[in-house]
């Protein structure tokens, strides 16, 4: 009886009502994909209100796992009332596409080329500045797009649990952390069986959930659904990265400048988020992104949570968002019909 019952569908079905009722809509645009030669393409999969932008452009970028609606479903709802969000499945995730059997797998780059190109094909939407946040994976992805767009064209930027550091030894210190017996990153990364999920829960929370929530038979649906079923293209993405490699060098990003619809300045460049109990990308890597960055970015540190504090806190997560983007540029009241 339990091999029948699924989670999955139910929690991607909540996750999709949040986005609905913050009044995204689901779409797809196709475009030329940058590593793909002449004439490849690719589509992408995003979520955004119809119509051109009413409010400030902010771009939601989700991180290595499941798609976006999983992982910013606590924050569009308050976003949404600040924001004209934009909120994509990268290359390979959820319903975005690429031609895999034929093309290199995205780097950073060029998931934020694409990002970049989908900005552009959006109603109203071309040449406009945008905000961007991004999480994990997703924060590689909108450190690259910043600063390969410009403060002209993307900031204020948000990079949240995202260690753009990040190295071998990284990854030596992370499977020392989950203990002996683990052949490597992957395999805990990319589960293929209950105790491998069970340990990257344990290592991603806080406070996962006890062992008596987590019964072999729901882990291992969620496996199916989101790994065995997409393990190929999943293990393609990975070969793509190359954070940790000279082809990925972390420099700042300036973000001070006057936004086109009104004379607000920025006055923060660069919001660095990270829980202060994460166990893939520890703290301590967070201070170092910081001081990559000159020092310039500010750092919120949300206590009790673990790598995804827009999950397990996501009160204190959105108010760092909303304080620091806010302070950038406050929507006019005419526009955004409420106080």
């Amino acid at each position: 009886m339990g091999a029948s019952l699924s989670l999955v569908p139910v929690l991607d079905y909540f996750a999709r009502r949040e986005f609905l009722a913050a009044g995204l809509r689901p779409n797809a645009a196709t475009l030329p994909y940058p590593d793909g030669g002449a004439g490849a393409t690719c589509t992408v999969h995003y979520w955004a209100p119809p119509g051109e932008p009413k409010l400030p452009p902010l771009l939601l970028v989700h991180g290595f796992g499941p798609r976006a609606t999983w992982q910013w479903r606590c924050q569009v709802g308050p976003l949404s009332r600040h924001f004209h969000l934009v909120v994509p499945d990268l290359l390979g995730f959820g319903g975005s596409t690429y031609p895999s059997e034929t093309a290199p797998p995205p780097s950073e780059a060029t998931q934020a080329s694409t990002l970049a190109a989908l900005l552009d094909s959006l109603p109203g939407m071309e040449g406009k500045r945008v905000a961007a946040a991004g999480t994990s994976y997703g924060g590689f992805v909108t450190y690259w797009l910043a600063r390969e767009a410009g403060a002209g064209r993307v900031g204020p930027v948000v990079i949240a649990s995202s260690d753009l550091l990040k190295t071998a030894a990284d990854d030596r210190g992370f499977l020392k952390r989950a203990g002996e017996g683990w052949g490597g990153v992957d395999e805990i990364l990319l589960p293929a069986e209950p105790a491998a999920m069970r340990k990257l829960i344990e290592l991603a929370s806080y406070r996962p959930p006890p062992r008596v929530m987590m019964p072999d038979f729901m882990l291992r649906d969620f496996i199916q659904k989101l790994f065995t079923d997409n393990r190929e293209r999943l293990v393609h993405l990975l070969k793509g990265i190359t954070v940790g490699t000279d082809r990925f060098q972390v420099t700042p990003i300036s973000q001070n400048e006057v936004w086109p619809w009104s004379n607000a300045v920025a006055v923060q460049d660069v919001l660095i988020i990270w829980g202060d109990h994460d166990q893939l990308f520890p703290l301590e890597k967070g201070f170092a992104v910081q001081r990559s960055l000159n020092g310039s970015a500010r750092m919120e540190v949300i206590k009790k949570t673990g790598h995804a504090p827009q999950l397990e806190d996501p009160a204190r997560f959105n108010k760092a968002m909303l304080d620091f983007l806010l302070s950038a540029h406050k929507p006019e009241p005419s526009v955004n019909g409420s106080s």
